[in-house]
Parts: C-alpha cells; structure tokens; sequence
C-alpha cells in the first residue's frame, strides 16, 4: 500500500497548525494510502460512459452492502429499511430535527467526534455530557451517569460512537445492551455512528447496535456505508439502518423534501465496487494499522503511551505525563515535533493531554512520526 496523493490541503494545515512548511500531517481520519485498484478501476470505468446524468440507484447497492455484512460480521438486514444519506452528519442532523424537540438535551459520551457537538447546538438542542472513564485498564461507559441523564425528562436521544472515535473502543454486547436497556426506559432516541464498524482489529469484534436493541425497546437508527473503510468519504453516500417504521417514514420524507437522495454516478460504482471486490485491500489495511499500532506501542518516547486500540485507524495518545497546558500541547506539536495531529480537546475538556493520531498510513510515516515525537520529548528533557 501507497501513500495518496494528498495528505492535506495546505490552507488547513495552516489554519489549524500555523503553517505546513516541514509538517507531517496525520490528522484527517481516512487512509493516508491509495485506493482499493478495483475501485479506482471502476470509477474510470464509469467515466468513459461519457454520460453524466441523473442514475437510478440500483437495488444491488443495498445488496452489496449486507452481503458484505454477512459475511464480515454475521449481520443480516432481514427486518431493516436501509435508507441512503449524503453523509453521517446530514444523516444525524435530519434524526435530530425529527425525533428531538429545541431545548431538548442530546447525550454526548466525550471525548467524542468533533462533530457531534455542532450539529446539536446548532439544532438548538443541549448538549448533556456522558463523559467516558478513563483508567489504566483503558475507556469505559460511566453506565450510572448515563442512567441519571436519559432518566431527566428533557433528554430525549443518544448519539453512540461505536467503534469510538477517537478512543479507540469497540463497544462489547454488554456494554451495548446496558446501553439500549437505559435508554429504552426513559424513551432515548439512539443514534449509533457505526461508519467505523469495518475497521475493528484482531481480538475484538464489532457488534451492530441493532442486534442488542430489539428486546430493549428502545427506537433507534445505525450510520453506515463505505466512506471510512475504504477511504471515500469524497465520493460516496452513506446509509442509515433501522428497524423503526416511524424513523423510515420520517426520514425518506425529509430526504425527498430536501433531495437528500439525488445520485452521483462515480458514487455508485465506487459504493458496489467496494463492497464486492474490497476485501482483500480492507485486509491488507487492517494488517498495516496493527503493524503501525505495534510501532507506537513498542517505539513511542517516555513518558507519551498509546491507549490501548481496539479499532479505528485512529491512535489516542496520553501526552498527560509531560504537564502542558492545553494549547501549549498543541503548540508543542506542530512546532517542536512538526506533527499535525488532532490535539485531544478538539474531542472535548476530556481529551485534554491526548492527541490522535491516524494510522492508516505507509510504515515509514509512522516512523517518521515516531522519531519527530522522540527528537520532540528530548528537547524538554
């Protein structure tokens, strides 16, 4: 696997690390490598078609997408409308808007996506923080504390990262059927983001939310699709899973009120491809994130740890041993060791001393970023 043509744009390298002169960047959350070949092939493939307009999307899509699921992860859709969305943020913006009301307080577990925060502020709903526990055995659920929250009567929804991003957890069937049991009695809406569900690694399994919800009672929708697995989050709609009629009706709605739904022609046959043919290359992606993840286990400077990591190519660092302040840590990164990583509390006041760093990227990055990190520590020490 290859490195792609583009790392980064230079005009966010330089909003968000003061300039990209010398930075290595490993900040955005997709591969840092090339293409499935399959995928690129048929999308050139599509482009000598010569013919651009309108595409019905054919019933295959859906298809590709649970056969794949079957044979990855034992998941079947019988029993679930699969429904298509530009992408997971439209997806839980048009959720939100349905099934919440303004004022209403939504459930964040941070530290968390960065996005998630924005799309319920700016929907006029609260922010109600379920932070996760950090230990020395790693991140959990504070399952009490998300008990009292969803039992408050203006909380009404979850949003679920699993696997989480950017800690690092796959959430187990337990945790995940305490999680749907809570929230079934006291009426919370779930929303599981699931788009890193693919990228689960070796020892843990990815378990979908719906297998745990449907003795709880609670109503709920999954976020799926392609973007993070196979890195095409530039091209490709995502999905969104339910078994609720309620939620299906609501949503095609509003998708055909706001032509949430109109097709890309280079999306479809990037979206098919994927799914019938990507296996291999997601193997070989995998291989390479354990490779890397063992690097930093194995290689990273006293005292900065990696957190244990279940899944995601998206590694958390524990920067809290060297005591600096928040923006001195980010300030520290991009000018002393010339990394471009994502500084923890862009997740949350909870990622504060943490970084993550993605590492779904060619070996040699790693290693470089390695030494910078090491070159970086022995001028404070």
């Amino acid at each position: 696997m290859t490195a792609n043509a583009q790392a980064s744009d230079p005009p966010s390298l330089d909003r968000h690390f003061g300039g990209g002169d010398g930075l290595l960047p490993l900040w955005i959350a997709e591969p840092y490598i090339d293409v499935a070949p399959e995928i690129a092939a048929a999308i050139e493939a599509r482009a000598r078609v010569g013919w651009y307009g309108y595409e019905t999307r054919p019933e295959v899509l859906a298809d590709s997408f649970w056969a794949w699921m079957a044979q990855r992860h034992g998941w079947g859709g019988t029993d679930l409308r699969t429904l298509v969305s530009p992408s997971v943020g439209t997806s839980i913006g048009v959720l939100i808007e349905q099934f919440t009301q303004p004022g209403d307080g939504v459930i964040l577990q941070p530290p968390v996506f960065t996005d998630f925060k924005p799309l319920v502020t700016s929907a006029e709903r609260t922010v109600v923080r379920n932070s996760l526990v950090f230990s020395d055995k790693g991140y959990c659920l504070d399952l009490a504390d998300l008990e009292s929250k969803a039992a408050e009567p203006t909380t009404t929804a979850l949003i679920l990262c699993n696997p989480h991003n950017p800690v690092g957890r796959v959430w187990s069937a337990t945790e995940l059927s305490d999680v749907a049991a809570i929230c079934g009695r006291h009426g919370v809406f779930v929303v599981a983001d699931e788009i890193h569900a693919d990228l689960t690694l070796r020892h843990h399994e990815f378990t979908p939310f719906a297998t745990v919800a449907s003795g709880a009672g609670v109503r709920w929708a999954a976020l799926h699709g392609p973007i993070k697995t196979f890195g095409l989050a530039g091209v490709c709609d995502t999905l969104v899973i339910t078994d609720n009629d309620e939620v299906t009706e609501s949503f095609e709605a509003e998708s055909s009120r706001l032509h949430l739904t109109r097709n890309n022609v280079f999306g479809l046959a990037a979206f098919e491809a994927a799914y019938a043919t990507g296996g291999p290359w997601v193997d070989g992606l995998l291989t390479l994130v354990e490779t890397n993840a063992g690097l930093l286990r194995d290689h990273l400077p006293e005292p900065v740890e990696l957190v244990d990591l279940q899944g995601t190519y998206l590694a958390w660092l524990d920067f809290r041993e060297l005591q600096f302040g928040v923006r001195e840590l980010a300030d520290w990164l991009a000018g002393t060791a010339r990394l471009g990583l994502s500084p923890g509390h862009w997740f949350g006041r909870e990622g504060a001393g943490f970084a993550r760093i993605t590492i779904a990227a060619p070996t040699g990055q790693i290693e470089d970023a390695i030494a910078r990190l090491v070159y970086a520590v022995d001028s404070i020490t």
